[in-house]
């Protein structure tokens, strides 16, 4: 096993761009500077995920989640550090370089790795037996050709097929080092009471099913078999990375086409799916044959907030799938529903149309859910009143589920026309409705964290600095507890400003040195003259951290860094004199134009050179191995509210690094009090105990009176404290 070195890391970390990792999974929209979207780590409707394309993070004010690319990877697809580089690297065509891992690192293969890494053998397992054995051109190509799918389709979605022999998969696996244990967890193989080991898939075509990311997690294999006692499709069993709920088949092919057309198709099969996807229209997706479940609309909620369902004209399967319309609508999507003609579906479809067609079909054709469910269940009512009855109040039901009392309004509007009945009656019967819902979802027996798929939890109370989510400190030291959120405000500054120059170095006369001292060296200066320790365990080693690329890494960087700034200021200036010597005026006028010039680029040098030192460090901790580091630092970095323009426009408004020296001074003395107000506390107590020993006493009484004197001096520089001596 082997380890990505720490050039190629630093390449992967500059290529990821926030906005397109993050878009890859969550729909997003411009709010301001910044963009927004539906939280992919929790249930919500309201947008509250923030992703800063500037800060290069992303940020959910609900639950906390968030941070780098990395940590994003990270915590969406449930991968390892280096599991997330590589798959950015792959993203951003980054070759990688690698290191052999030592034991220690090898330990920490995860199961998870293991289950993937036999998925993907298999998947290029079945792929190699349609293209380069007999058979599997035969029959399993020939099935796919017959069934009109060209050969992009196929590499599209990774068609395969498996051979009908009873452990081919297995004895392949198994003479490639894979472990017999995974081949049987993921349901690639089962062993039979005898103890004899089977492939699950025999003689079938098989259709890969991925993740949102392009992960390969389970498998659907249909048999070309006419023997009606074998099962038509065998697919996957539940895994640790296969849950049906929570996969939709073709969204990781589809989901860049549902965001470019803000809406999202749904089909019911493989087939239908791929032939869609044949003719041009990609925005759609199956439920794999399974009803419709929340996580799944969930999952479609994250792209977009319209939906398309498809059904054919089979009246027993539309009844059956209207269930799915509820969970929709109760998701707070858009729904429009789609009947094809008679004795089609989408594959077929498909197949028979060109993309106008079908898409003039589909824009002429979808009607909302309310107009459909009632011509539905009204066909088979007739003019029984009973029957009628039920139909109206299932459909008040379905309009109970909204959550939007705007769009639940509208909707009561139209079905009172449709239906002929006063508006009057039906929202009485919905308020009713609506009330009992609350009442069954109250007194329903809570699940039990344990039972509920991460992704699905609630979002639960977090601690917060400064008003932001951030995770909990480790167990910490007795006393440490007030003094943490002052070294959080430190290490704040540090992570974002650490290496930018806030004074001048000063000799022992006083003097200016010519050397300047940045943030991270006026703090650890300060705190070492009064023997301060960092009490975080987090912040300690985050300190080690920054203090280590300070010496290693930074001036190297730096120095790279400012020499390409030279020269992009070198040629912007050359740019400038020749547009000047083309359009001066006069000799006064080329003066001018050539002193503005100068004024122009050195801004621009300056500015970038600010930046790139301001993002140097904080790009380092955003994607740090050490998750505590990682997550810590996402909490620091992140701002949930900047200042509206209209506050902006009229007046300069001082930004926190203008104030950076005066922010940081204080920030120290803060501390430094908070300390103080610790040692008074501990020895008042220890005053207490002693009280039968007046000597004892008096001299910690005296110690008190000198931290209360040293207090006093701190309040009047900070402004804002009273002293009240005890």
């Amino acid at each position: 096993m082997k380890k990505i070195d720490r050039e190629t890391v630093q390449r992967i970390l500059d290529a990821a761009d926030i906005v397109e990792v993050v878009s890859d999974f969550v729909s997003l929209k411009k709010r301001g500077a910044n963009y927004i979207g539906l939280c992919p780590f929790h249930n919500e409707r309201t947008p509250s995920f923030s992703v800063s394309r500037a800060k290069g993070i992303c940020k959910c004010f609900s639950c906390g989640k968030g941070g780098s690319p990395v940590n994003f990877i990270m915590a969406h697809e449930q991968m390892t550090y280096y599991e997330a580089l590589r798959y950015l690297a792959k993203k951003y065509n980054i070759e990688i370089r690698e290191h052999e891992l030592t034991d220690a690192e090898k330990q920490q293969a995860t199961e998870r790795e293991s289950l993937m890494a036999v998925n993907d053998f298999a998947l290029e397992h079945f792929e190699t037996n349609m293209s380069s054995t007999q058979d599997g051109r035969d029959i399993g190509l020939a099935y796919f050709r017959e069934r009109g799918i060209n050969d992009l389709m196929i590499k599209r979605f990774r068609l395969g097929y498996a051979l009908d022999k009873s452990d081919a998969l297995y004895r392949a696996a198994i003479a490639k080092g894979y472990n017999e244990q995974y081949l049987i967890a993921t349901g690639l193989c089962s062993r039979s009471e005898r103890g004899q080991v089977y492939d699950r898939f025999r003689g079938r075509v098989i259709y890969p099913i991925f993740s949102v990311s392009g992960r390969v997690v389970a498998f659907g294999g249909r048999t070309l078999r006419t023997d009606k006692t074998m099962a038509k499709y065998v697919n996957s069993p539940e895994s640790a990375i296969y849950c049906k709920s929570y996969e939709l088949y073709g969204l990781y092919q589809a989901k860049g086409s549902i965001v470019k057309h803000d809406k999202c198709i749904l089909v019911e099969g493989y087939m239908d799916v791929i032939s869609m996807h044949q003719i041009g229209v990609d925005n759609v997706v199956a439920s794999s044959g399974t009803s419709l479940t929340e996580g799944q609309v969930r999952l479609i909620h994250r792209f977009t907030q319209n939906v398309t369902l498809i059904y054919d004209a089979d009246p027993a399967g539309i009844k059956a799938s209207l269930r799915g319309i509820d969970l929709l609508l109760a998701e707070g999507l858009n729904i429009k529903v789609l009947l094809l003609p008679e004795g089609e579906d989408p594959d077929s479809f498909a197949q028979s149309h060109s993309l106008t067609q079908v898409e003039e079909y589909i824009k002429q054709n979808e009607v909302d859910f309310i107009r459909f469910k009632t011509r539905i269940l009204l066909s088979d009512a007739g003019g029984d009143p009973i029957q009628r009855s039920r139909v109206i109040t299932d459909i008040v039901k379905s309009i109970a589920v909204i959550p939007d009392a705007v769009t639940r309004a509208v909707y009561l509007k139209e079905c009172s026309r449709m239906l002929e009945i006063e508006e009057k009656v039906l929202a009485l019967q919905l308020d009713k409705t609506i009330a009992d819902n609350l009442d069954r979802q109250q007194r329903q027996p809570k699940p039990r964290p344990e039972d509920v798929p991460a992704e699905q939890q609630p979002a639960q109370p977090v601690a917060t600095f400064q008003g932001q989510p951030v995770a909990p400190a480790p167990t910490p030291a007795p006393g440490s507890v007030r003094l943490r959120r002052y070294e959080l405000t430190l290490m704040k500054y540090i992570v974002k400003y650490g290496y930018v120059p806030i004074a001048q170095e000063l000799n022992e006369e006083g003097e200016e040195t010519g050397q300047q001292v940045t943030v991270i060296e006026f703090i650890d200066s300060e705190l070492r003259m009064d023997d301060i320790v960092w009490t975080d365990p987090v912040c300690a080693r985050m300190m080690e951290d920054a203090w280590h690329i300070f010496q290693e890494d930074w001036p190297m960087a730096l120095a790279t860094h400012t020499a390409q700034l030279q020269q992009e200021r070198a040629q912007f200036i050359k740019a400038g004199e020749e547009d000047i010597r083309l359009h001066g005026r006069d000799l006064s006028d080329i003066q001018n134009r050539e002193k503005s010039l100068i004024e122009r680029a050195d801004r621009q040098y300056q500015d970038s050179l600010a930046q790139f030192t301001m993002r140097y460090l904080e790009d380092y901790f955003l994607s740090a191995p050490d998750d505590e580091v990682r997550n810590l630092s996402t909490a620091l970095a992140s701002e949930k509210y900047q200042l509206s323009k209209v506050h902006t426009k009229y007046a300069h408004v001082e930004t926190e690094y203008e104030r950076l020296r005066e922010l940081v001074e204080r920030g120290v003395l803060e501390l430094k009090y908070a300390i103080l107000d610790e040692q008074i506390a501990e020895l008042n107590q220890e005053a207490r105990a002693a009280a039968g020993n007046r000597e004892r006493v008096n001299e910690l009484m005296t110690q008190v009176f000198e931290l209360y004197q040293l207090k006093s001096q701190f309040a009047k520089i900070l402004g804002d404290r009273i002293v009240n001596p005890k």
